[in-house]
């Protein structure tokens, strides 16, 4: 098998996993090398099934030795198989980035042999890319659970972010779909790049040539939609993540029907993409927005999928607003439907020198169309408070009838009839 037909079948391998982004790290050249890999990010593509893609993004080999009941390259599946030689691996990521196609690399693998030995060739793959070809773009490697310590420690020397899937969100759902994975197996690697990432900045700090583990951070990704955990619990294992691990990111994908199995859903159901956008909205809310997990859903709860997190709270949470733009707290404000981290900033600097009206917070970029039925900017001078119902129906009166049924386009779906949108909100209101 040549080297473009083992690059058809494990890039494709590799679209399931999400768990990438833009780089965060400066990494120096010497004047010496090639390639960059600047905090501001990197170019970005698209995939063929819509996914943004920043990095030649391509698995080491699918041929894998764990029968995990969702993946795709699982060992009992029947699918073409390919392996790439470490020095393959460096040969395409240099001629793709000299033809100006890519500006990183995201290295993932399923395990061949055992998790030791498949983080020995992606290390290697990954020396050479430094060493030989000196290489100074980003390089995402995904750690493998079950690995060696020595072994991790060696790949994290040479990339810049590190992850760990922790694919299921329940040690429940992990033994049933993936019985050859613990959660200790999945836990240890980030604790250890967790510790690996703190003392490599003390020595840094110490001694300015030291050299550097993981600097761009780890970052983890969870299937959504495979097993039955609730978004309660999926956003509190998020939280746990972030204050516990230090990650910098915690991925979800949506789950896509692959195989047959009594385990899972029917390869007919389609992805959770809506359901995947909320947990997105909410992540943000807890590292940016001052927001707990415990606070956006009760025990056992799902997002609605009508509104965001943001409204859905200040909809349950009506005995806080109306908020006084000009007289609330900082973080008060974070919490308010439609105003940002730098539209809260720019309202707390003018505010200083003049009182706000509804005209200039639009200059600010506040969304008005939702912040307006939770701020005041004045004396309501005895305007009648709107009611949750009233403020549901004003919210979705301004949502187009496509959006509020938004599902996976197809070119070869059959058109549906569409239904009223009354009937919608009166489903939202419980009035069905």
């Amino acid at each position: 098998m040549d080297v473009f037909e083992k690059l058809k079948i494990l890039t494709d391998a590799a679209k399931y996993d999400v768990a990438c982004t833009s780089s965060g790290v400066d990494r120096v050249s010497d004047g010496n090398g090639i390639g960059s890999a600047a905090s501001c990010g990197i170019c970005h593509t698209f995939s063929a099934d819509g996914r943004c893609v920043s990095l030649l993004k391509i698995l080491m080999t699918n041929v894998c030795a764990y029968d995990c009941a969702y993946c795709v390259n699982r060992v009992s599946n029947d699918v073409p198989r390919a392996t790439f030689t470490p020095r393959e691996i460096a040969d395409l990521t240099i001629n793709f980035y000299r033809r100006n196609y890519i500006e990183g690399l995201f290295l993932s693998s399923a395990v061949i042999s055992n998790p030791t030995r498949t983080t020995e060739l992606m290390t290697e793959a990954l020396r050479i890319l430094r060493d030989e070809y000196r290489f100074y773009g980003y390089i995402h490697a995904k750690a493998i659970p079950g690995a060696d310590p020595e072994a991790l420690y060696a790949l994290g020397l040479y990339a810049d972010r590190m992850s760990v899937n922790i694919e299921l969100p329940s040690e429940k759902s992990l033994n049933l779909l993936a019985p050859n994975k613990t959660r200790n197996a999945i836990i240890a690697p980030m604790a250890q790049i967790r510790d690996g990432i703190k003392e490599s900045s003390r020595a840094v700090a110490k001694y300015r040539h030291a050299p550097r583990f993981a600097p761009a951070g780890q970052s983890t990704q969870m299937i959504v939609g495979a097993s039955g955990e609730s978004d309660y619990q999926i956003l509190n294992l998020t939280e746990s993540l972030y204050g516990k691990y230090n990650l910098k990111r915690v991925f979800f994908s949506a789950y896509v029907p692959t195989v047959s199995s009594s385990l899972l859903p029917s390869v007919e159901t389609k992805p959770p993409l809506l359901r995947e956008h909320r947990l997105y909205q909410a992540d943000w809310l807890l590292r940016y927005y001052g927001f707990a997990a415990s606070e956006l859903l009760d025990e056992g709860e799902n997002f609605n999928l009508y509104l965001d997190p943001k409204c859905n709270w200040a909809l349950a949470h009506l005995e806080f607003f109306p908020v006084n733009v000009n007289r609330a707290p900082y973080e008060m404000l974070l919490r308010v439907p439609g105003v940002g981290v730098t539209g809260a900033k720019r309202i707390v600097a003018a505010r200083r020198t003049r009182s706000l009206d509804m005209s200039a917070l639009k200059r600010m970029g506040v969304v008005l169309k939702r912040a307006k039925y939770f701020i005041e900017c004045g004396e309501r001078n005895g305007e009648i408070k709107m009611t949750e119902n009233a403020i549901i129906r004003s919210l979705l009166s301004d949502v187009s009838y496509s959006r509020l049924t938004a599902k996976q386009i197809s070119f070869f779906d059959e058109p549906e009839p569409e239904a009223g949108k009354e009937e919608e909100i009166k489903a939202l209101l419980g009035q069905f």
